[in-house]
């Protein structure tokens, strides 16, 4: 399975450690974070990747040249950032067809990728997509789900004040190959993925829960707690 790391973020809740680094390149337990994302997943199976870049783009470029996933990795330089679903979209030819994965990757996450996809493929036939979920303890800082009994999605409490529980999306996808067409010939014009594509398939979204460790890495603070656990 093909997956797609957006990567290109300015990271500029980090700063000042991401003056001069890209947070995807931050280093956890003295490992850049795109690596342990390219480790996990490629230990699972997934590959091969394409990897956006931007903010200090040519430093991701320079990672990749000297890695060991330098004939996995795509990279796709974008001047301007096309947004979330942006970048999807201009990129549907890369999963030729086929359902693939969609991964915000500036987050620190130990799931296990191969009962994700084994999730997936389980998920009702109506659901278009699987999305991965995590437990937070900051539930107002994040977008929570509400499901169903079979585990689909029925709503979305976007950093709401009291949300209804703390079970949240982590922004980690699989996308089935129905999702991609529809993507293409009708919402080719949408540049965010959460805010536009999501809402539009409420009831059709199945969900994975990992109980691993998955931090939102965009503090200081969060940051020091990844490389603590």
């Amino acid at each position: 399975m093909r997956a797609i790391l957006l990567a290109a973020g300015c990271g500029t809740r980090l700063r000042p450690i991401t003056n001069t680094i890209p947070k995807c390149l931050v280093p956890i337990k003295g490992k850049p974070l795109l690596e342990i994302w390219l480790d996990r997943l490629t230990l699972a199976g997934i590959g091969p990747f394409l990897v956006n870049t931007h903010y200090l783009a040519d430093q991701v470029d320079a990672f990749i040249e000297s890695s060991r996933y330098k004939e996995q990795v795509t990279l796709e330089y974008e001047p301007e950032l096309h947004g979330t679903a942006g970048t999807l979209i201009a990129n549907l030819d890369f999963f030729k067809g086929q359902d693939g994965m969609l991964i915000h990757a500036d987050n620190y996450c130990l799931a296990d990728f191969s009962a994700f996809i084994r999730a997936h493929e389980e998920r009702p036939t109506e659901c278009v997509m699987t999305m991965m979920t995590f437990r937070t303890d900051t539930p107002s800082t994040c977008g929570i789900v509400e499901l169903d009994g079979r585990g689909v999605v029925i709503g979305f409490h976007e950093k709401v004040a009291e949300p209804p529980g703390n079970l949240a999306n982590g922004a980690i996808y699989i996308l089935s190959s129905r999702l991609l067409e529809r993507l293409e010939d009708d919402l080719h014009s949408v540049k965010d993925f959460s805010t536009e594509v999501l809402n539009r398939f409420v009831g059709r979204i199945y969900t994975y829960e990992t109980k691993e460790v998955f931090l939102d890495i965009g503090t200081p603070e969060s940051y020091e707690q990844a490389n603590k656990i």
